[in-house]
């Protein structure tokens, strides 16, 4: 959501409703943990005032009035004992059932979180206004949902203090409360300073989403050579100069209306209201001697306690809104419904031939189309090979083809049927795939392979995978097998992997799924061409009686293909089995003559 958007004002009612989404969040995990968070405050803060204001009147206007010591003893006696019952209650609370329920409440909050975003569709992560949406709401979330609750806490804690003290207040000298009331005055300025603090805050996200990235690429080592030749260092760094001069920028902009607030409020509240009164309550004792010692100390504790609950009371109903704005991003969020939905209802798919029927596609933003008017028809258990040049449209038709993406006009049909009428999960399930951009993951091969937990019988399947991979080599090297911890981001003892044999890990995960169909997307483009011979030639083997589609960078890795499409421009310019295009002379066989001539002895071992 834009910065412009967030200034607009929530009604009260959408401030309600986010302020009881934040609750139920709460009361959905633990009604316990939701009823002892506040019970605890409603126990504690009239204990608070008897101990303090009340006591403190008590036992000096005693002294000042020869009340017998026995009487007041006696009063500190219970109050000590009832505080002893209340701090062991609240230690149990604090320290046994609140840290357990939090993280409960905390777990059941991400995993909202999780849900949405692998629900949400690919071009979600691609638009900048709904990433930085997603961004606040991971942020904020958990903390901004047990902030309203901390300020609903303040609110009841204020409220009970504010009654007693302006009770005694007011059985002491009714005039005393006016001054206790000109706090409220005040909570115009806290408004605008609350608005202030969360539009600054909203305004300097996206600056610190770019410092960030800027940093990962420092230290990242997918990045290490790259930072290290040409001018790149350079480049990033001066990107975080200026990220840092847009932030002193917004402190410009925003600093001092900030501090011209915080100055209002605090001289209207230090100054006017708590010395006058205190000029007041002393006048009164020593001037004309109407108010006794003990009731003017009362009132000098008690008018800074009531002028404060009154301000900070002013505090917490604008704390409500500030939370509400945060919350509403929260709520933008899980409330997204996304446009590849699942729907439970949907007929199941079992495979079949794929076919792409006039299909276009134009990514959101792009003034021209990545794909234009694609018609191609793959039977099933056929083998299919996409060559072309980078950004002909190869990988943007598998993100189709896996739903990724819906196509701008035209269709994906699966055994006759559009893929949209599927149910998005069963659909998914009929294409095991392997991207150019794969990654690994902090855990063990095993489960870098079966990419889950791993489950009793799975070692046998990952081995077998391995083998077939040609990852078997490495791993087995390894001190603890299948078992081992990739990556040393959790594990001092855990292993960095070049990234060829990464490669063979990611394509072990294709040799584990049955899948009716295998989609690989420049699977090979680290190994070296006898590797990658051997890899697609294990493949070929594995996925027999599968369809297999894939895109490779070498075309020597096409000849065994049953047809070859070749794309240029977002459309198919030739297609046919290697014979027929090399026969044809068109730009196929210009471009494997190109490369034939760096990979002779590639191209005799598999011609």
């Amino acid at each position: 959501m834009a910065v412009k958007e967030k200034k607009k004002k929530l009604s009260h009612a959408q401030n309600r409703s986010n302020i009881l989404f934040a609750l139920r969040q709460v009361w959905e995990v633990s009604p316990k943990y939701f009823i002892l968070y506040f019970l605890v405050t409603f126990i504690y803060a009239p204990i608070e005032f008897l101990t303090g204001s009340f006591l403190i009147r008590l036992i000096v206007n005693g002294v000042e009035k020869s009340t017998p010591a026995s009487t007041i003893v006696l009063y500190i006696c219970i109050v000590a004992a009832v505080d002893l019952l209340i701090y062991a209650f609240t230690g149990y609370y604090n320290y046994i059932i609140a840290p357990a329920e939090y993280e409960k409440i905390g777990a059941h909050i991400q995993k909202k979180l999780f849900t949405k975003a692998s629900e949400v569709e690919l071009a979600c992560y691609e638009t900048p206004e709904f990433y930085d949406n997603y961004v606040r709401a991971m942020d904020e979330a958990l903390d901004r949902v047990m902030r309203v609750m901390n300020t609903i806490n303040n609110l009841i804690w204020r409220v009970i203090t504010l009654v007693c003290n302006s009770f005694l207040l007011f059985a002491i000298d009714p005039v005393l409360i006016i001054f206790g009331l000109l706090p409220l005055l005040l909570g115009i300025v806290r408004r605008w300073r609350n608005k202030l603090y969360h539009d600054h805050f909203a305004a300097q996200k996206p600056i610190d989403r770019k410092i960030r990235y800027a940093r990962r690429v420092f230290y990242l080592a997918d990045y290490a050579k790259e930072m290290r030749v040409g001018g790149m260092y350079a480049c990033m760094y001066e990107e975080i100069k200026a990220a840092y001069r847009e932030y002193v920028k917004l402190l410009k902009n925003y600093g001092v209306k900030k501090a011209i607030a915080e100055f209002i409020q605090q001289f209207g509240l230090e100054v006017i209201t708590i010395l006058g009164a205190m000029l007041y309550a002393v006048w009164r004792t020593l001037g004309d001697g109407s108010m006794t010692i003990g009731d003017c100390i009362v009132i000098l504790n008690s008018i800074g306690t009531v002028s404060y609950c009154l301000a900070n009371l002013i505090q917490n109903l604008a704390e409500f809104g500030e939370h509400s704005l945060f919350l509403n991003d929260i709520r933008y969020f899980l409330d997204y419904e996304p446009k590849m939905a699942e729907d439970p209802g949907a007929p199941e798919a079992h495979g079949g031939d794929i076919e792409f029927d006039n299909v276009c596609f134009t990514y959101t933003g792009a003034e021209q189309e990545t794909l234009h008017n694609i018609s191609l028809k793959i039977k099933s258990g056929e083998k299919i090979a996409l060559v072309g040049q980078n950004g002909s449209g190869k990988t943007t038709l598998i993100k189709l083809l896996l739903r990724l993406y819906d196509p701008t006009s035209g269709s994906v049909k699966l055994d006759g049927v559009d893929a949209k009428d599927y149910k998005l999960s069963s659909y998914r399930k009929n294409y095991s795939c392997v991207f150019q951009d794969f990654h690994i993951f902090a855990m063990s091969v095993k489960e870098n392979v079966v990419l889950r937990r791993a489950e009793e019988g799975d070692d046998e399947l990952v081995r077998a995978a391995l083998t077939e991979s040609g990852a078997d080599t490495k791993v087995n090297t390894l001190e603890g097998g299948i078992d081992s911890v990739l990556t040393r981001e959790f594990d001092e003892d855990g292993v960095n992997l070049s990234i060829g044999e990464q490669q063979k890990i990611s394509l072990a995960r294709v040799f584990v799924e049955n899948s009716p169909c295998v989609v690989l997307d420049e699977p090979s483009s680290a190994l070296d061409p006898i590797a990658e011979h051997k890899m697609f030639e294990n493949m070929m083997r594995a996925a027999k009686g599968r369809s297999v589609i894939f895109i490779s960078h070498r075309l020597s890795s096409a000849v065994d293909a049953d047809r070859i499409f070749m794309l240029e421009d977002g459309s198919i310019v030739e297609s046919g089995t290697h014979k027929e295009l090399m026969a044809h002379g068109g730009k196929y066989a210009e471009m494997f003559s190109l490369q034939a001539a760096n990979y002779v002895d590639t191209e005799e071992a598999v011609v």
